[in-house]
């Protein structure tokens, strides 16, 4: 993957702004098998007090919630639409999160799309690309280090509260 632009938030202090001040999920390509990454992911989210919408044609419910064929269909607003889809899906992605009105446009691991990216910055959405939620959540609110993973945020303190 070649280097992102500036707007593409994969910074520590943004990436923890952007998960503590946007909790409403639409994840796009959920899969409700147990093994998948999506899935592992949104169940972590969902333990973590996130709001999660699947969106996913071939299912009626993930995780307990009910699933929606396409992001349009959301009944609701969402503040970020998370992308477990191929790189050339994105820019239709990208059309739909600024259509319905998402705050960011996240792509997990792996994922990047340049023109839709620019599109979505261009039209006031953040960024975050080549990033899983999960692993940022744990990583910036204190779920990693747990395990002894290094995390590269320093610090002599143990957070005020653990997540679950």
């Amino acid at each position: 993957m070649h280097a992102l632009p500036e707007f593409v938030h994969n910074d520590a202090v943004e990436l923890r702004r952007i998960l503590d001040q946007n909790r409403r999920v639409a994840v796009v390509g959920l899969s409700a098998n147990w093994y998948r990454p999506s899935y592992f992911m949104a169940k972590y989210l969902l333990a973590h007090g996130f709001e999660i919408f699947p969106v996913n044609p071939s299912y009626t419910q993930v995780l307990g919630q009910t699933c929606y064929p396409d992001l349009d269909s959301l009944p609701e607003p969402v503040e970020v639409v998370n992308c477990f889809r191929r790189a050339e899906e994105i820019p239709a992605l990208a059309d739909a999160a600024i259509r319905i009105g998402a705050r960011v446009l996240w792509m997990q691991l792996g994922i990047y799309h340049d023109e839709a990216a620019h599109k979505a910055h261009e039209a006031g959405l953040q960024v975050v690309a080549n990033r899983c939620m999960k692993i940022e959540y744990a990583r910036l609110f204190g779920g990693l280090n747990l395990i002894g993973v290094n995390t590269g945020i320093i610090s002599s303190k143990r957070p005020t509260h653990m997540p679950h």
